[in-house]
């Protein structure tokens, strides 16, 4: 099936629906007291593994778009990707709203302290450099270095479910999922991945 420009649109229409609605749905739980015992934990979670769910459809789209042969499906993904670095957002919010209280000072402590909130903080900080450049004027004015950068979603790719599997004390089965998905998305994208100027920086002294 083609993708016309028609159908590209509702395409769009129905990814910001399907990214809303969970939102909507979370705000309807939060008025109604409906978030169960432990409500705080629920919306931090619920925010964190949004930005899983919205990487992981980044990471798809373009061996989806390869296995499909629908070259415009590209045009997807920084839509993806801004929400992706939406939910992050709401992600960090969430702790520091109902977690810290609003501490900002106790944040930076709290980051140091702990691995997994130093390697969520470097995934939300990766993201966040992503969503400014995301603009295409200044994919134009950035040239090469504007790949160099998208490049490093990869490396989210192991952040995000590194820093949800180190979070929790126990019950480490659907993280670990998370984490597997990952890597078999990373691994769709290997001769991407392996391309990459960081990669061969990394594995070249190894091959010399």
């Amino acid at each position: 099936m083609r993708l016309t420009p028609g159908r590209l649109f509702w395409l769009k229409c129905a990814l910001h629906t399907g990214f809303i609605l969970p939102l909507l749905w979370l705000g309807w739980g939060v008025a109604l007291n409906q978030l169960g015992g432990d409500p705080v934990q629920y919306l931090i979670h619920f925010t964190g593994k949004g930005t899983l769910h919205g990487l992981m459809l980044t990471l798809l789209i373009t061996p989806l778009a390869k296995r499909l042969k629908m070259g415009p499906l590209m045009q997807t993904r920084r839509l993806i990707g801004l929400w992706t670095f939406s939910y992050g957002v709401l992600h960090l919010l969430a702790f520091v709203s109902l977690d810290l209280l609003f501490a900002w000072n106790m944040l930076l402590t709290e980051i140091l302290k702990r691995p997994y909130l130093l390697v969520g903080m470097a995934g939300l900080v990766i993201l966040t450099a992503l969503a400014v450049t995301s603009l295409k004027s200044l994919q134009r004015r950035m040239g090469p270095h504007w790949q160099r950068l998208h490049n490093w979603v990869y490396l989210v790719a192991l952040l995000a479910p590194v820093h949800y599997l180190w979070s929790v004390k126990s019950e480490i089965i659907e993280p670990s999922l998370y984490l597997l998905l990952c890597l078999w998305l990373l691994w769709l994208r290997r001769e991407k991945l392996l391309n990459t100027a960081f990669i061969r920086k990394v594995f070249s002294p190894l091959s010399s």
